[in-house]
């Protein structure tokens, strides 16, 4: 046994073993009673072995986020229950936003009752919860690229000449594309061939969806696809940003609703159209409540608890089912009953659903 360890010691206080191996956590290990010797280098194993820690060596190097596996299966339960509520705020968004633009407001108008409301909520937190540590591009990147006002806008624009179901199509259901793309461009994130398969299901689902609005489209339906796709592109960046720089939920809030906030705000009141004054106040209210609870200020702590714990391509994934979730919500809201073609698309996106959120989470590929 001497000839196979690297040193022999005998130690005057309680015995250690030294561990020895690459990256571990446990750089020294008690250990109860071994005659008194102490192994080093490829003979500290065969200890652990004996000993038993090994056995607490893996399992730490397999929780290096510090959590336990019944953590680690909490923190991926939140993810799916974030993720579900940022399906019904997103499914609700294009509703409503669809009705608000009915209502003669500008997207414009949308845009500021939106932000008045988060703004005037998150500001007071603003300096407690800005995230110091993130480089300037990162911040930047953030506040423009994330669910502001730039995303508001394209998103208004799109729904002002095109259906609820027809925008959900085409904004939320490239959305993963544009995520995929991004994540293996920039952060080498590799979705699984089953994520892969269930965004191709959801995407088919959520055409057949768009169908009669497709067929019905008049000549804003190209602008309107221009906007939606624009839209998708912008809140992809966001997705991987997440992901990419770990914002914690209220970190995300404040960088994407202070900023977009102070700048679009007084932009909007002394420059750009307004219809708000000849709107009904019940509709303003309506469209102030939701707009700045939802989709600004629940929305957004949900979206960065999802991308975080379940990964950029299940989220976006998510938002590809929203159309037809939107169709649905579309019934007791705007009149619009589903056609059977909607029905049958409607089935496939709850089956493109069922396979995402079964699949594993998403991994890095190996660095060359």
């Amino acid at each position: 046994m001497a000839g196979n360890a690297g040193r022999i010691a005998l130690p005057t206080g309680p015995a250690e073993v030294q561990s020895g191996l690459p990256n571990s956590r446990l750089e020294t290990l008690p250990r109860a009673d071994h005659h008194g010797v102490i192994f080093d280098d490829h003979a500290a194993e065969s200890i652990l072995k004996l000993t038993g820690a090994l056995s607490a060596q893996r399992h730490l190097m397999q929780t290096d986020t510090g959590l336990t596996p019944a953590a680690k299966s909490n923190e991926r339960i939140l993810g799916f229950l974030s993720a579900a509520g940022v399906f019904c705020i997103w499914s609700g968004f294009l509703v409503f936003s669809r009705a608000g633009m009915q209502s003669g407001l500008t997207p414009f108008d949308l845009t500021a009752l939106r932000f008045m409301v988060t703004g005037a909520l998150v500001l007071p937190f603003a300096k407690a919860w800005w995230p110091r540590h993130l480089p300037l591009h990162a911040i930047l990147s953030m506040s423009i690229f994330g669910p502001g006002a730039l995303y508001n806008i394209l998103m208004y624009f799109g729904l002002k000449g095109s259906s609820a179901a027809y925008g959900g199509a085409f904004a939320n259901g490239s959305l993963p594309i544009f995520t995929i793309l991004l994540g293996l461009l920039f952060a080498r994130r590799v979705p699984s061939w089953r994520q892969l398969i269930a965004v191709l299901i959801l995407l088919v689902g959520a055409m057949l969806v768009a169908i009669p609005g497709m067929r019905a489209g008049g000549s804003s339906v190209a602008s309107a696809i221009g906007f939606f796709l624009a839209a998708s592109a912008v809140l992809s960046i966001y997705f991987v940003g997440v992901k990419h720089w770990q914002l914690e939920a209220r970190q995300a809030l404040v960088l994407v609703s202070v900023p977009n906030a102070l700048l679009f705000l007084p932009i909007w009141f002394f420059f750009l159209p307004s219809t708000m004054q000849d709107a009904r106040w019940s509709t303003i209210l309506l469209q102030a409540a939701f707009q700045g609870l939802g989709p600004g200020f629940l929305a957004v702590i949900l979206f960065s608890i999802s991308v975080r714990v379940l990964g950029p391509t299940p989220s976006a994934g998510l938002a590809a089912a929203v159309p037809a979730s939107a169709t649905l919500l579309a019934i007791p809201i705007l009149a619009e009953v589903p056609t059977t073609i909607e029905w049958i698309g409607i089935a496939i996106v709850t089956a493109g659903l069922v396979l995402l959120l079964g699949g594993q989470p998403e991994t890095k590929s190996p660095s060359k």
